[in-house]
């Protein structure tokens, strides 16, 4: 872009009235903000239009907006961005290479862009200083960190990394030629990555505002030379996370950028602390204590999941244009990291980074004994309190002080004190602090504690929901670990480390309501005359939906997933298992935990009472809580298998008239469940150390207990059961249905008219529920998603005539819908009392044997296919033997095929297509799961091509069609 200076001979006339029309009363901001929403070939067309869209729309930054949001995977940089995107839109080479000098225009002013085109260009020689306010220590010991620097302020030391390999070798030209390449991820937004030796190319060639860095947490595994060159310092060697091995979040990072690149406002995730080590180059550092928001950030908390976004300029533009707006008791902590050094972050403490010169890190971030509890607290249900841990008091507005306030009874004295409305509109920023004299310290330091806001556990935690709890709360997406990473790692952590109960224990409170839970169960215990659990199982352990307690002799399983109505239905369902597996006496009846009692925990006008219920008749309990089952569904168990697909049916087809589980009842409903306790191991705990035989013989053994599962007679529906359901409930194609094609199927049984019912409507918009998910899940492969489905799902069930009737071609059974690998039992088969027995050399026994399948709670009714996807996708990891093996021992027909599916290109004759198909409107994110097993197929151009990847092998499997008879009700 070239600006011409107005001549003193002729004016130059402004160009901007002309070229842009009614545009020119758009800010040049605004205008950018809305090209950056166009594709590349809209942009070039624009580009036509005028002089002033021809500068506007052949900016860089605008082409490297547009590529990056185009870009997955791997990219190489071609010189320019307008290039590397032409080369992503796939143009022959000649159009890509065609080359005309860039056209020049007069009377053309815009500040906006010559502010973006500055700081492009500018240099940051005079951006570093070393009389910075951050503490620099040399040879601190581990009692001096821990006592004046963790958890408390920053700190820049010394001397850490003097013995690194790292420290000499870590430089551009020493790394190429080893890594050169060796492929790494870019920047921590993005889903791109570059070989090494393209990346340098980059930088050298490059004039971004905000240049690419590579910023990757996976680098020990496409480079694990690098992990020999360093070692965690001593004084961070106390990390939590560490319990969970290869299953903890993302934790370490190589960060490598040239000047200008750097990381904007944030305060690092989990509200973990971390550690940064330089060993090339010169990095700017600015920080502020817990709750104190830079000025030009804005804090978003999603007031549904507590998810929370931070709107920030880029670090050389805050640097730029808000830094010098600043007065000097606002500014933050700075200093500028030298070659060497390393920098201590505490945790809340919100920070921004700006790469003076071409740099070389690596980062870790850990939990310790100082923010356990900081981290457990940010996993907690609700959004207030994450968003006072980030920004302070400014979080609150006034619809959230009644919350607050009934948390917190015996401080609202104190509470109205504070100024808590949203009347102050700058951050509030910590004094430095001042001696007993009244002056500023020498050192400039920062004490955290003087100020309104405290980051102190205790008062922080006052602002959490307490009447939310980790089971039934929805789970915040940016969360360090899922609900079921979190009682995995909390379980560990009081197992292995008894001295820190105490602290485990307040951490387990904060993040899942472990004391509430814990009172239920004495209260369950109690009432059936049962051992209180030992200090080993007060924690709920565990990867399902419902805190489950296993003690020495039984376990106890508390029904909280989904509300007092998803958990009356989902223990009257598993009741009425048990007794058909009792009633016909099935053989899966020996690999089931036998129940010892099972009933009903309310909680009533504060006071707890306990009934007894086996799943038959409506307690009074029930009733007055108005959960009536619907008329007709089942005598026996009114809350059975029956019910609860109509229950499911209703929330999935018809929101608005789906469960209200909002009525504020007086009374809380927990059903119970109380098993003998299985000797053995779960899967998960042994899967690493398994000989291939006995990994073959579990999934023969899956196979047979899921034969067995698939042919138990099931509870028969009736079309008027349906007919009247839908008629009380006001359902029909008013409701943005058309269902009259299914309905007009009168042969089809009404189990299947639900089905399709509800596939049909799980279809609608699936795009954007994808998008929503992991975002594993390949761009190209949402947008065909809707394609891909079946426009006509009866096409799915295999219809056939028989006797002038239509029939179903598929079986109808029992579905466990759960088969993961911690819901498998296993025991050594040469044990005494569940204790590997020693061998004859001396070793222990290491073959073992399947013995039993657990968790029931997800218990319905459906296509037996959809019991094979956690289970390949868990439990065999994708193998294709294993799957094999799992088929030969099945022996069940899965479908039977008509003479219009005898072609091969016929997509419904394939069983892949159909559990492909079933992956996609899955309730869970397996699709999330089902790229990361297979990490090549997220380049996939086609869920054909994933389809037949994953599920090929069910198209060579025939099973036996005969047994289509035998399972029918």
């Amino acid at each position: 872009m070239e600006i011409l200076h107005q001549s003193h001979t002729f004016p130059i006339r402004d160009r901007r009235a002309d070229s842009l029309g009614d545009f020119k009363y758009i800010p040049d901001e605004i205008i950018c903000t809305i090209l950056d929403c166009l594709n590349p070939l809209d942009l070039a067309r624009l580009a036509c239009v005028s002089s002033f869209m021809y500068i506007f729309c052949n900016e860089e930054p605008l082409w490297m907006s547009v590529c990056l949001k185009k870009a997955s995977g791997h990219i190489q940089y071609k010189g320019s961005w307008q290039k590397t995107t032409l080369h992503l839109e796939n143009l022959p080479n000649e159009y890509i290479e065609f080359y005309r000098k860039p056209l020049q225009f007069d009377g053309f002013s815009s500040p906006f862009l010559y502010r973006r085109l500055y700081r492009c260009h500018t240099t940051l020689d005079g951006f570093s200083f070393d009389d910075g306010n951050v503490e620099r220590k040399n040879d601190i010991s581990a009692e001096q960190f821990h006592r004046e620097y963790d958890g408390i302020k920053p700190v820049l030391l010394n001397g850490l990394a003097d013995t690194w390999p790292a420290r000499k070798t870590w430089t551009i030209d020493q790394l190429v030629p080893k890594y050169g390449d060796t492929t790494f991820n870019i920047s921590s937004s993005l889903k791109v990555s570059m070989t090494f030796k393209d990346y340098v190319s980059y930088m050298k060639q490059q004039h971004d505002e905000d240049p690419l860095y590579i910023f990757d947490d996976k680098f020990g595994e496409s480079a694990p030379g690098l992990l020999k060159d360093y070692t965690v310092p001593q004084i961070f060697q106390e990390d939590f996370f560490d319990v969970l091995d290869k299953n903890r979040p993302s934790f370490r990072w190589l960060v490598i950028g040239p000047a200008r690149s750097g990381a904007s406002w944030h305060v690092d995730p989990g509200l973990t602390s971390a550690w940064n080590t330089l060993l090339c180059g010169r990095k700017r550092w600015a920080l502020y204590p817990p709750g104190t928001v830079p000025l030009g950030v804005t804090v978003h908390v999603d007031d549904d999941d507590g998810d929370i976004s931070v709107d920030s300029p880029t670090s050389l533009q805050w640097w730029l244009d808000f830094y010098p707006l600043l007065a000097d008791e606002n500014k933050p902590i700075e200093c500028t990291q030298l070659p060497g050094e390393t920098i201590f972050v505490p945790s809340g403490w919100w920070h921004c980074v700006l790469n003076l010169e071409t740099t070389i890190a690596v980062t870790q971030n850990f939990v310790n004994s100082r923010n356990f509890e900081f981290v457990c607290l940010d996993m907690a249900p609700g959004y207030s309190h994450r968003g006072v841990c980030r920004a302070g008091l400014l979080a609150l507005d006034e619809d959230s002080l009644e919350i607050i306030e009934k948390n917190m009874p015996c401080e609202k004295e104190n509470f109205r004190c504070l100024d808590l409305t949203k009347k102050e509109t700058e951050a509030r920023i910590l004094r430095p602090q001042q001696n007993e004299n009244g002056k500023e310290n020498a050192n400039g330091s920062y004490n955290v504690w003087e100020h309104d806001f405290s980051y102190d556990i205790n008062y922080l935690a006052m602002f959490r929901n307490s009447e939310l709890d980790h089971f039934t709360s929805p789970w915040c997406p940016d969360n360090s670990l899922g609900q079921r990473g979190l009682r995995e790692w909390l379980s560990r952590l009081w197992v292995g480390n008894p001295r820190k109960r105490e602290m485990v224990w307040k951490g387990a409170c904060l993040a899942l309501n472990a004391d509430k839970w814990l009172d239920c169960l004495g209260k369950i215990c109690f009432f059936h005359s049962l051992p209180f659990p030992s200090e080993n199982a007060k924690l709920p352990v565990g990867m399902g939906s419902n805190p489950v307690y296993v003690m020495d002799e039984y376990v106890v399983k508390i029904f909280a997933e989904g509300g007092p109505q998803s958990s009356i239905f989902d223990l009257g369902t598993e009741l009425e298992f048990y007794s058909t597996l009792s009633e016909v006496n099935s053989p899966l009846k020996s690999h089931i935990p036998n129940v010892l009692a099972s009933g009903i925990l309310h909680l009533e006008n504060g006071y707890y009472n306990i009934n007894s219920w086996d799943g038959k008749k409506v307690p009074d309990v029930i009733r007055k809580c108005n959960l009536i089952p619907e008329k007709g569904t089942g005598d026996v168990f009114p809350f059975g298998v029956q019910s609860k697909m109509l229950f499911t049916y209703r929330k999935d087809v018809s929101p608005e008239n789906g469960p209200d589980d909002s009525d504020e009842s007086t009374i809380v409903l927990l059903p119970y469940l109380i098993t003998k306790r299985c000797k053995g191991k779960i899967f998960t705990e042994l899967r690493n150390v398994l000989p291939w035989e006995d990994v073959l013989n579990l999934a023969s053994f899956l196979g047979e207990q899921l034969r067995s599962l698939h042919m138990l007679p099931y509870p028969s529906f009736s079309n008027s059961a349906l007919s009247d359901f839908e008629q009380n409930r006001g359902f029909s194609s008013a409701n943005g249905m058309d269902m009259e094609f299914v309905s007009n199927e009168s042969d089809i049984p009404v189990e299947w008219k639900i089905f399709v019912r509800t596939l049909m409507e799980k279809k609608k918009n699936v795009s954007g529920r994808l998008s929503k998910r992991s975002g594993s899940i390949p761009k190209t492969l949402i947008e065909k998603a809707e394609a891909y489905l079946p426009d006509d799902f009866l096409k799915l069930l295999s219809i056939y005539e028989e006797n002038g009737m239509k029939k179903v071609g598929k079986p109808w059974s029992w579905i466990h819908r759960d088969i993961m690998d911690d819901n498998i039992y296993m025991e050594c088969k040469s044990c005494s009392n569940g204790i590997p027995a020693p061998t004859s050399n001396g070793g222990v026994a290491k073959s073992w044997r399947p013995t039993y399948i657990l968790d029931f709670s997800n218990l319905a009714v459906g296509d037996s296919i959809n019991d094979l996807i956690p289970m390949h996708l868990d439990v065999f990891r994708g193998n294709s033997d294993l799957l094999k093996q799992f088929l030969k021992s099945y022996k069940l027909s899965l479908m039977r095929k008509t003479p219009k599916q005898g072609s091969d290109d016929d997509k419904y004759g394939r069983l892949s297509y159909h559990a492909m198909c079933f992956c996609i409107l899955h309730d869970e994110n397996v699709l999330g799961g089902l790229f990361k097993t297979w990490k090549e197929l997220r380049a996939a151009e086609s869920w054909e091509e994933v389809e037949l990847q994953v599920w090929g092998e069910l198209n060579n499997y025939e099973g036996f069609l005969d047994s289509l008879l035998i399972r029918a009700p």
